[in-house]
């Protein structure tokens, strides 16, 4: 059976093409999306994924959390190695055991087996290196056929949500999709239409491919850095020097794939020193508390669901493991995702400069940060006099790659 997957930073869905049109399958909990997380627990020794995975940790169970997997292909992070259940276990071996799991859960569901896939795949997985962009397609592609896929192919992400919008339109538009998802904002300028999707070569109607390494994560990132990590330390005095504490271990603490750096020997040593060195020692022993206790990754669950409030109220607070609550307000967000406002407003404005057109009839924008207002306002400012159409935020691209599994 044929199937196209979405294998997203923050969640992944699976869809196939069944007589009434594309349909994505029920995952878990009868829901459509599984969340791209992972957790080994110690006792008993076994691996949950999804949601089951994040209750799990959340519940103190004791084990490993691992998000935002599909960050590390194509960089240096999918050598390493965790120690999972006594032994060291590789990134890529990590992601093929969870699309692994994704693949049985769908084919449980569907009560048929799977074995042709289209994999969605960002425009870049990796900005400006195309070795390491290369590199990432064929980790996917080796994680893919490791959980039991016979058959892969690719599409970028974006023309699958085209193909997605275009199911529901009436009239032919120019459209600019724009999927920005938890880790990547992938934007393609594309003619749509009811007469234009039965034609058997698309090539022509696509006039710009595009995308930046940016996304939600990022998002978390940049405000977690502008307002927790400074109370674990960050950026506080060195005692009798004129330095301050830099970005270890704050940086790796506010990366989801990254967090798992902090819990090392080497790291908790040079934790130690620092705590000896801080000027004010109680901000290190709050951040040595917190790697001990191994809650980075809760930490960053907080300061993603502070984020995630913050597009329907104006302030809110983010719990801290130790210490006081962090008040933070949608001009702190505004302010500290600076950068990442301007990149998504660069590259949508690169796609259509590379479409060689000055505006689009509409920007059709899907993925799951595409919700906040941050970054609608900057993908608009491209194209200001552009409709706005809203797409199922994270199911268009699984519905478009199983349009397309259809198609193949």
């Amino acid at each position: 059976m044929l199937c196209g997957l979405d294998f997203g930073t923050s969640n992944s869905a699976l869809g196939v093409m069944q007589h009434a049109g594309p349909n994505l399958v029920k995952l878990e909990d009868n829901q459509t999306t599984l969340p791209s997380a992972v957790f080994f627990a110690e006792d008993p020794a076994h691996m949950l994924v999804g949601r089951a995975a994040i209750n799990a940790y959340v519940a103190g169970d004791d084990g490993r959390l691992m998000r935002a997997l599909k960050s590390v292909l194509g960089t240096d992070l999918i050598y390493d190695a965790t120690r999972v259940h006594g032994k060291n276990m590789p990134f890529v071996d990590i992601v093929a055991a969870y699309l692994g799991r994704l693949k049985h859960k769908a084919e449980l569901e569907l009560g048929a087996p799977l074995s042709h896939v289209v994999l969605g795949r960002p425009v870049f997985f990796v900005d400006n290196n195309p070795t390491a962009d290369a590199a990432a397609q064929t980790q996917l592609e080796a994680a893919a056929r490791a959980s039991g896929f016979s058959t892969i192919s690719f599409l970028y992400e974006p023309l699958a949500a085209a193909l997605c919008f275009e199911d529901t339109l009436e009239a032919e538009t120019l459209a600019l999709v724009a999927d920005v998802g938890g880790g990547t904002a992938d934007f393609s300028v594309v003619r749509v239409g009811p007469k234009l999707k039965h034609k058997a070569d698309r090539s022509a109607d696509i006039l710009a491919n595009t995308g930046v390494h940016v996304g939600g994560t990022d998002v978390d990132r940049l405000l977690s850095m502008a307002t927790v990590m400074p109370k674990l330390g960050y950026q506080s005095a060195v005692r009798g020097a004129p330095l301050t504490f830099g970005a270890f271990p704050y940086f790796d603490l506010a990366t989801w794939q990254r967090i798992h750096r902090v819990y090392g020997k080497k790291a908790w040593t040079e934790l130690e020193r620092m705590a000896f060195d801080a000027e004010q020692p109680k901000l290190l022993e709050r951040l040595l508390a917190l790697v001990d206790a191994r809650l980075g990754h809760a930490l960053a669950g907080e300061v993603e669901a502070a984020k995630i409030r913050l597009s329907g109220t104006p302030g809110t607070h983010i719990a801290l493991p130790f210490g006081a609550p962090v008040a933070v307000d949608a001009t702190q967000l505004q302010h500290a995702t600076a950068e990442v406002a301007e990149k998504l407003t660069a590259c949508a404005t690169h796609a259509l400069h590379q479409a060689g057109v000055g505006a689009v009839d509409v920007i059709f924008m899907t993925g799951g940060s595409s919700l906040m207002p941050l970054v609608q306002a900057a993908i608009t400012a491209a194209c200001p006099t552009a409709r706005v159409a809203m797409g199922n935020m994270l199911g268009s691209v699984g519905l478009g790659l199983a349009l397309e599994s259809g198609r193949r």
